[in-house]
């Protein structure tokens, strides 16, 4: 008689490893894809969150206008508020390296006029363009939100 051996053969295995292989190969794109679209997202929604805190710390000092740098909107170490750290945002946006990442962005406020600052921009670059985001986002203190589709800070499209 012949004896019946258990588990499975070797093309077997190759098989549901080939199945598997050709499954990641359609998903991982699509994951990118989202993740990439996620981090955008999020920029939009920090640049919002950066113009909002941009325009409290000018009522709140008037002589001083906008801020200058993300680090003069964060939270303070330790102590009261003060216009070097005024408690708008959180750590995150509000860092002491410039420029400030998150979410496969990186945030800065640039291109600040007059004395008091009344005029500001805050840019949004991706930190691995076409890796972490495709675009770049741009505000200001209008605040009109608009993109450069190759990811720098050349924002010409206005974001709808």
């Amino acid at each position: 008689m012949h004896q019946r051996q258990e588990g499975f053969s070797l093309i077997e295995l190759l098989i549901v490893v080939a199945i598997i292989l050709v499954i990641a190969a359609i998903a991982i794109p699509n994951f990118l894809r989202s993740k990439i679209s996620a981090n955008e997202a999020s920029a939009v929604s920090s640049l919002h969150t950066i113009n909002t805190a941009q325009t409290t710390y000018s009522i709140a000092y008037p002589d001083l206008g906008y801020s200058d740098t993300l680090t003069k909107l964060a939270m303070p170490a330790s102590g009261p508020v003060t216009p070097a750290a005024a408690g708008l945002l959180d750590w995150v946006l509000g860092c002491s390296t410039q420029p400030c990442p998150k979410s496969g962005y990186d945030f800065t406020i640039t291109n600040t006029v007059g004395s008091p600052i009344n005029a500001y921009t805050v840019t949004a670059v991706p930190s691995l363009p076409g890796q972490s985001g495709i675009r770049g986002f741009c505000s200001n203190q209008v605040p009109e939100m608009t993109y450069d589709q190759n990811g720098g800070t050349n924002c010409t499209a206005v974001l709808q």
